[in-house]
């Protein structure tokens, strides 16, 4: 078998096109964006004409996926951890109708906040809808339990929530294949013409034969080859490692680590297992990134107290990402690495790309809003975020995505003037459209600022579902064209854009001016294709 060098999201990538999909669906999400970058560039992804298209948002992509394996084929559907927020709804009721075709929820989460706004843990999703969860611990177990993990969908009847954090999807290392991709599965309706249909007559009983196959789940975890004793010749401590975890303590012992050691990657969490381990040691040490769901769960158990700790008891850090440095503290140990930033190194902030449209956007609006003082501009989840930062200040709010129109909505509401959203192209379209839709309704007096470089650039310049429809889905909400401006995001229009502001602020009702200007990065890109094309070279 050929070794492959491969980063996380990419051996999930591997692993999703040789276990047989006939489709991904997602919408960009660091770090999760390159699982589905990936299959779009595989050549049996190619071939087999596999499903390789951006979704609008994660929710949209769920139920594509979940429609996928209701005609019986094999899906994943692919987002960041606040991504599964927006696809929630669909989540938890896919969990009630099972699927047909394996479907894999693939989440990559980001302790530290590398790229995003919270730390949550993705395992309390799988553990609130109650559906099997795996969390690879490397690389080359990210492949085998996507690969194998349609199977499990199948066998079990349910979707399955594929966990995995920053340092894995962004880490390489060698990954071994199989030889062929699994055949994908024939078209095949579902065999109960009323499995997907969540009236409640129906529902009911699709929530009773969840709660059956809980035993059933759990037995699956139980007898799972990625779960396991890892033995250690000194039982005075147990230590209970999940996913990637196993990697930081391990670093800490190059030859092997003196004390027991509980893997866990398949959940729910089998309680046969952990009972087992516990009685084999004096204490136990839990170690796992995010959230101590682990943790809280051993609590109900055991019958009688060994002493237990890990985040709840201050033992490793609530927040943050681990690292070997953080394990070899709460081991008393003397640290493997030196991850601390020599004094000499700066940090540099994070700053628009030079030629970036957004910049005239924002020193046109700075120059507008001197004369109202701060607090009245609402910002959105994109590169524009970044005007919130020095040199602009040009925003108050970053919550979620498309947040950015409809606080500035309630903000109105409430007397604020003028109340303004800047929001990016694909934002807009991604959950910006319906809180216009509510802005429109209600004539709100806003100021929308639509950010147009055409493209989802914080990702890497993705295809945006806005590209070329813009006016028209603001013509469509029923924003009136004449308040509907499009405009070069040029230095030379510079004061054409600060007139338009003034005046489309003294309006009473819903305006929008799009600055539009294509993404620096994705022009570069365009242009060294084009040059390529032209010498006569294959663009890969």
């Amino acid at each position: 078998m050929t070794k492959k060098l491969l980063l996380g999201v990419e051996a999930i990538g591997q692993g999703a096109i040789d276990g047989g999909i006939s489709g991904v669906y997602a919408y960009p999400g660091t770090p999760s964006t390159e699982i589905t970058e990936y299959i779009q560039g595989n050549k049996l992804a190619v071939s087999r004409n596999i499903h390789r298209e951006w979704s609008a948002n994660e929710k949209t992509a769920l139920e594509s996926a979940l429609g996928m394996s209701y005609a019986g084929k094999r899906a994943i559907v692919c987002m960041k951890h606040v991504g599964l927020n927006v696809a929630a709804d669909p989540f938890m009721n896919a969990a009630m109708t099972g699927i047909n075709g394996g479907l894999i929820i693939a989440v990559a989460d980001d302790p530290s906040m590398h790229s995003s706004q919270n730390e949550q843990d993705s395992r309390y999703y799988g553990k609130f809808a109650m559906i099997p969860v795996l969390e690879p611990s490397n690389q080359q177990e990210a492949y085998e339990m996507t690969r194998t993990g349609f199977d499990l969908s199948e066998k079990l009847g349910t979707p399955v929530l594929l966990r995995i954090t920053t340092r894995l999807a962004h880490s390489r290392a060698g990954v071994i294949p199989v030889h062929s991709a699994t055949v994908e599965n024939n078209l095949k309706l579902p065999s109960d013409p009323l499995q997907f249909i969540l009236l409640p007559a129906f529902a009911r009983k699709r929530y009773q034969t969840l709660l059956d196959k809980q035993v059933d789940f759990e037995r699956f975890s139980d007898e799972s080859p990625f779960n396991g004793i890892i033995e250690g010749a000194d039982h005075s401590l147990g230590i209970i490692c999940c996913g990637i975890a196993l990697n930081y303590l391990l670093e800490n012992f190059p030859d092997g680590s003196p004390y027991p050691i509980l893997k866990i990657t398949q959940y729910p969490l089998s309680s046969k297992m952990v009972k087992k381990f516990e009685k084999l040691v004096d204490k136990l040490l839990i170690i796992e990134e995010g959230y101590p769901i682990v943790e809280e769960q051993l609590k109900g158990f055991f019958d009688y107290g060994k002493p237990v700790s890990g985040k709840l008891d201050g033992t490793l850090p609530r927040s943050g990402e681990l690292n070997p440095d953080i394990i070899a503290k709460a081991l008393h140990l003397k640290s493997a690495s030196c991850n601390a930033i020599p004094p000499l190194v700066a940090n540099r902030p994070p700053a628009l790309c030079k030629g970036c449209g957004h910049n005239d956007l924002f020193l046109a609006l700075d120059e507008v809003m001197s004369d109202y003082g701060d607090g009245h501009v609402f910002s959105d989840i994109g590169c524009y975020t970044l005007g919130v930062l020095p040199p602009y200040h040009s925003g108050n709010t970053c919550v979620d995505m498309g947040s950015s129109i409809t606080m500035a909505k309630g903000a109105a509401d409430a007397g604020l003037f003028p109340a303004i959203a800047v929001i990016g192209d694909s934002t807009f379209t991604h959950s910006g459209m319906t809180g216009l839709l509510d802005a429109v309704n209600e004539k709100s007096n806003i100021l929308i600022m639509i950010g147009d470089n055409e493209s989802t650039s914080m990702t890497g310049g993705q295809d945006s579902a806005a590209f070329g429809r813009i006016e028209s889905i603001c013509k469509g909400a029923g924003v009136g064209s004449e308040h509907i401006h499009v405009i070069g995001a040029l230095p030379k229009n510079h004061e054409k854009l600060v007139s338009l502001i003034r005046h489309e602020i003294d309006y009473q009702g819903v305006s929008i001016i799009i600055p539009r200007r294509e993404c620096v990065q994705k022009a570069a890109r365009r242009i060294s294709e084009r040059k390529k094309e032209n010498s006569g070279l294959n663009v890969l």
